[in-house]
């Protein structure tokens, strides 16, 4: 195996071992207080909030595809893969940290407006991701990939040790994946990020909140997307002595 390919390796390995760590004391807590709050939560709004998410989700699916360079090949190496979605990383972390600012600046209904809206970038950069790796959206099962990348990324401890175990199994189980539970999904998300976007919607602070907040999530997904493509196209290559 290459040198390249040998550190990207470890660094797989690394991730793997960070995701898989025992959670902190303090997310152990929140997320307790998290699910308590959820469960106070009348079942008709789950319903309703995870309808929203649902619909929401897909829209962007389907407008991230319209919008995504269809003549966009991969590259002919790993290196050459992820220098390629280095730049779209760069790329995507300042338009996000660019919408933060702008809804942050614009009190509570841009700022509520900031959730779609980050949302849709998100999704795009997926798309982008899963073509710098030579993998095709069009496929329903790609588009599954998709949002279990984004679920590894923005999830509690817990679910994101069982989404990545998931994903490292992913061509032997994804067969047998219907759909997302979008319940889950929705929960997760929305548990992840509330903090920060609550922060966000305060005057004064909430465009330096945004900017920041953004950056950070996009610079995470972004890592999140590079390492879980990685560790598929290592599935079909021979384990490093």
């Amino acid at each position: 195996m290459k040198q390249y390919e040998l550190k990207a390796y470890q660094e797989i390995e690394e991730w793997r071992r960070q995701i898989n760590k025992r959670s902190s004391l303090l997310n152990r807590l929140s997320k307790k207080a998290q699910t308590k709050v959820n469960s106070l939560i009348p079942e008709k709004a789950h319903k309703i909030m995870t309808d929203s998410i649902k619909n929401m989700v897909k829209a962007t699916l389907i407008g991230s595809h319209a919008t995504t360079r269809k003549n966009q090949s991969p590259g002919s190496t790993l290196a050459d893969m992820d220098q390629k979605l280095e730049r779209k990383i760069a790329a995507y972390r300042k338009t996000a940290a660019v919408e933060g600012a702008g809804t942050g600046a614009g009190g509570i209904l841009l700022g509520l407006a900031d959730f779609p809206l980050l949302l849709s970038i998100k999704m795009k950069f997926l798309f982008e991701a899963a073509s710098i790796y030579g993998f095709d959206a069009n496929e329903y099962e790609e588009r599954l990939y998709i949002l279990h990348i984004f679920q590894l990324a923005f999830s509690s401890d817990e679910r994101r040790k069982e989404t990545f175990k998931l994903i490292e199994e992913w061509e032997d189980r994804k067969e047998g994946l219907a759909e997302l539970d979008w319940k889950v999904f929705q929960q997760e998300y929305r548990d992840y990020i509330d903090f920060v976007k609550m922060l966000q919607l305060v005057p004064g602070i909430g465009a330096a909140v945004g900017a920041y907040a953004n950056y950070n999530l996009l610079d995470h997904l972004g890592e999140t997307a590079k390492n879980a493509y990685r560790l598929r196209l290592f599935k079909t290559a021979p384990r490093p002595d």
